[in-house]
């Protein structure tokens, strides 16, 4: 009845959050075990009980406060610096804009809708194919979530009860490895398809997007700095760099003004309060799988499929492809990490942050799957082009992610190697 519940509501398009308490509910009744209800409550409290979810409303206030700040083509302007006379120039300068939009925003669906306004213009008058144009700044959009900060990382870090700041360490040379991939990617295809050559940029105009750019990349650089040095815990790095955020566009940039600042701090408020509900509603359909025995009745199906370590992740990977493609990142983290990570640590001893980013990427690869696929439709509707469309010319970036992602799975070097 239970599984039941589940399945209709997602089916009717329920919000996740209310599905997973709907399903506690029921299963409470299903199982008699009415006295549970007396703490339900208390649950969905106490399941926010947990400083370093403030980290979430902190990380979403800078992403508002960089948009304010005029970060997206400053960071392209800088981005043109290093790669823009190369052969393909813009296409490499999209990606490597998508790196530091990264290491500031966390957030993918909100990257790709402001990084596709910019750069598939752009491209596009330069000669690129608009669907192209779209799928890579779609593609780019996958470093948000993985490179710090990482909203993403943050919820699995509370979920699996570890040190946020590892985890955010951890998705370092993950997003490294998948930027790197996805450049490599774009020289393959710019020699075969001869894309343009970029503008070069004199010494002037060099030294001019530097100095305009380097200011919003020393925000990344004091989270990530306060955390590895052991000066703050990843909230406090965060509330740093949201005042840092708010400085440099008051006074750096100056397009951010205190009129601005209710309008920033409302959709703060509204978009922290989704995820944080989300988190909540996660606490208790976890409390009640835990006392369903749940993850016991999975762990023994997956012992019997999967044998070895190498095997679970493998299968691992293909359940969350699947899952990934019907529900966004976090929901889908919320559903899976209370019945797959004891398994993992437990049954076959894998380290939980080895675990979580594979988990996390796998996720979020299904941004751009179809038949939901959230991030391509969030690119197309900003390009005017056919999802579809985009996902057939960019499938080369898609397979490409699902080897990163068996890298990932299989060498966890790249996960534990900055702890």
């Amino acid at each position: 009845m239970t599984a039941a519940a589940f399945i209709l509501s997602l089916v009717l398009g329920v919000p996740i959050g209310l599905i997973l308490c709907i399903a506690a509910l029921v299963f409470i009744v299903q199982t008699d075990n009415l006295v549970l209800l007396d703490s339900f409550g208390l649950k969905f409290f106490t399941s926010l009980d947990n400083f370093g979810l403030l980290a979430i409303p902190l990380f979403i206030l800078i992403g508002e406060l960089m948009n304010g700040a005029g970060i997206t083509t400053r960071l392209v302007r800088l981005a043109a610096v290093f790669v823009g006379a190369l052969k393909g120039g813009l296409a490499y300068i999209n990606l490597l804009a998508n790196m530091m939009v990264a290491s500031i925003l966390g957030s993918a669906t909100a990257q790709i809708a402001m990084m596709a306004q910019v750069m598939v213009p752009e491209m596009h008058k330069a000669g690129y194919d608009r669907a192209f144009a779209t799928g890579l700044t779609a593609f780019g959009g996958l470093l948000g979530p993985i490179i710090p900060p990482s909203i993403v990382f943050v919820v699995y870090a509370v979920l699996a009860q570890v040190a946020v700041g590892d985890m955010l360490l951890a998705g370092i040379l993950p997003g490294l490895l998948l930027g790197g991939l996805f450049i490599g990617t774009v020289a393959a295809l710019g020699y075969r398809q001869n894309y343009p050559a970029g503008q070069r940029l004199s010494w002037f105009e060099r030294l001019a997007a530097l100095r305009a750019a380097l200011p919003m990349l020393s925000i990344p650089a004091v989270i990530i700095g306060m955390i590895i040095g052991g000066y703050g815990s990843p909230t406090e790095a965060a509330a740093v760099g949201a005042l840092l955020a708010a400085l440099i566009g008051m006074f750096h940039t100056r397009t951010l003004h205190l009129r601005d600042f209710p309008a920033i701090l409302l959709r703060t408020g509204l978009s922290a309060a989704l995820v944080l509900f989300l988190v909540a509603a996660a606490g208790v359909f976890s409390w009640v799988l835990i006392f369903g025995q749940v993850p016991q009745v999975a762990a023994e199906w997956l012992q019997e499929v999967a044998t070895t370590p190498t095997a679970f992740m493998l299968l691992v990977l293909v359940l969350l492809l699947l899952v990934g493609t019907v529900i966004d990142g976090i929901p889908g983290l919320i559903m899976v990490v209370p019945i797959l990570l004891p398994i993992a640590t437990e049954v076959y001893g894998i380290h939980p942050l080895h675990f979580g980013v594979v988990v996390s990427v796998n996720l979020i690869l299904g941004l751009l799957s179809p038949p939901v696929g959230v991030g391509l439709f969030v690119a197309a509707s900003v390009a005017g082009v056919s999802p579809l469309r985009v996902f057939a010319v960019t499938l080369p970036f898609y397979l490409v992610s699902c080897a990163a992602l068996v890298i990932l799975a299989l060498v966890p070097w790249f996960s534990l190697a900055l702890l």
